[in-house]
C-alpha cells in the first residue's frame, strides 16, 4: 500500500513539473507576443507616462480653476503641450522667412570670402602651430571653391541622409501626436491607473513594491524639474544674451539652444561660436559681454539643476546625473527619463534589501 502512494506520488510530481512548465513558457511567448504587437506604440506609451507622471500637479492645478471640471484641465495641458512642439517649430520657420535677404546675402558673402593670412601668433602654438599655419594658408589659397571642391564626394551621402532624416520629421511628427493622444486618455484615467500600478507593485513586492512605484513617479517628476526648467531657462537666458549682442537670428538659435540642454549638451555649441563671431566682426565690447553672459549661462546648470532634482526626489544627485546621461546614451531623448527610474528603483530595493539582512542579524 505504501509503495502504491509513493509511486503515484512521484508520477504526479513530473506531471506537476511539466504542467508549470508549460504554463511559464505559455505566459512567457503571451508577453512577448503582446510587446511585439504594441511594439508600434511603446515609445509614445513611454513619453506619455513620463509626461503624465511629470505634469500630474499641474493637470491638478488647472482643475482646481477650471470649476473642478476634469475635461476642460485635459484641453488646458493638451493645448500647453502642443505649443511646445508648436512655438520651437513656428520659432524656426519665422526667424528663417523674416530674415531670408539676410541669409542670402550671407550667403554671396561667404561665396567671395577670402581669408587673410594667419596671425603670427598661431605659428608660435606649441606641437601643432606649423601644421594650423600650413592648413590654413592652403583653405585661404584654395579659397571657397577648393573647399566646396572638396566637399562635392560627400554630396551623394549628405543627400541620402537629408531624405532620410526628412522622411524621419513625419514619423516624429506622428509619434508626438499618438504621445498627446495617449497623454489625453491617462490623463482621464490617471488615479485608476496609478491605484493599478501600486497594486502590480505591492503584488510583485509587498508594501516594498509600492514604494519602489511612488519613488518613480518622484524620480520622474524630480528629473523634468531638473533636466526641462533647467534647459529653458538656460535656452531663455542665452537667447536675452544673444539678442542683446546684436547676433543675427537669436530666435532660431535659441530654439537650438534649448534641444541642445534638453539633450544634457549645453548652450555652449551655440553660444561659444557667437563670441567667436563678435570678436571676428570687431564687436570686441559685445563680444566680451557675450562670454561673461556665457560664462553664467554655462554654469547656471550645476546651480539651479541640484536644487530642482532634490525637490523632486530626495535620492543622490550622483544617481540622478549617472541615470540621466547613461539613460540618453543607452535610449536616446526618452532615456533622460527611464535611466533615473531604473537607478531609483534599483538603488531602492538594494537599500531595503541590506536593512532587511541588517534586522534579521539583530534577531
Amino acid at each position: 500500500m505504501a509503495a502504491r502512494i509513493a509511486n503515484g506520488t512521484m508520477a504526479d510530481h513530473p506531471r506537476e513539473l511539466t504542467r508549470t512548465l508549460l504554463g511559464v513558457i505559455f505566459l512567457g511567448a503571451l508577453i512577448v507576443a503582446s510587446f511585439w504587437i504594441l511594439r508600434p506604440f511603446l515609445g509614445a506609451t513611454i513619453w506619455a507616462t513620463m509626461i503624465v507622471v511629470a505634469t500630474w500637479p499641474a493637470l491638478l492645478w488647472f482643475q482646481a480653476r477650471l470649476w473642478q471640471r476634469r475635461s476642460l484641465a485635459i484641453v488646458a495641458m493638451t493645448f500647453l503641450l502642443l505649443l511646445v512642439f508648436v512655438v520651437p517649430l513656428t520659432l524656426v520657420i519665422g526667424t528663417i522667412a523674416s530674415n531670408a535677404d539676410e541669409i542670402v546675402e550671407r550667403l554671396k558673402a561667404i561665396a567671395s570670402f577670402r581669408m587673410p593670412t594667419p596671425p603670427h601668433w598661431v605659428a608660435g602654438l606649441p606641437l601643432i602651430g606649423s601644421k594650423v599655419v600650413l592648413a590654413w594658408e592652403q583653405a585661404a589659397a584654395s579659397g571657397v571653391e577648393g573647399l566646396l571642391a572638396r566637399l562635392m564626394p560627400y554630396a551623394g551621402s549628405l543627400t541620402q541622409w537629408f531624405v532620410a532624416e526628412a522622411s524621419n520629421v513625419g514619423v516624429l511628427l506622428l509619434q508626438f501626436l499618438l504621445t498627446l493622444a495617449l497623454t489625453a486618455l491617462m490623463y482621464a484615467k490617471g488615479e485608476a491607473a496609478a491605484l493599478e500600478v501600486g497594486r502590480f507593485g505591492r503584488r510583485l513586492a509587498g508594501e516594498r513594491g509600492e514604494n519602489a512605484v511612488q519613488l518613480a513617479g518622484q524620480a520622474i517628476r524630480g528629473v523634468a524639474l531638473g533636466v526641462v526648467v533647467t534647459a529653458v531657462v538656460q535656452a531663455a537666458l542665452g537667447g536675452i544674451g544673444l539678442a542683446a549682442a546684436g547676433v543675427p537670428f537669436a530666435g532660431l538659435l535659441t530654439a537650438v539652444m534649448a534641444l541642445l540642454c534638453i539633450a544634457q549638451v549645453g548652450p555652449s555649441p551655440v553660444l561659444l561660436p557667437a563670441v567667436v563671431w563678435l570678436y571676428w566682426s570687431g564687436e570686441t565690447g559685445w563680444g566680451t559681454f557675450l562670454l561673461v553672459w556665457s560664462l553664467i549661462v554655462v554654469t547656471l546648470d550645476n546651480v539651479l539643476r541640484p536644487m530642482l532634482i532634490k525637490r523632486g526626489a530626495d535620492l543622490p544627485l550622483l544617481l540622478i546625473f549617472a541615470g540621466v546621461i547613461g539613460g540618453l546614451l543607452g535610449f536616446g531623448l526618452v532615456g533622460i527619463f527611464v535611466g533615473p527610474v531604473v537607478l531609483a528603483v534599483a538603488y531602492t530595493l538594494l537599500f531595503a534589501w541590506l536593512d532587511d539582512a541588517r534586522t534579521d542579524r539583530r534577531r
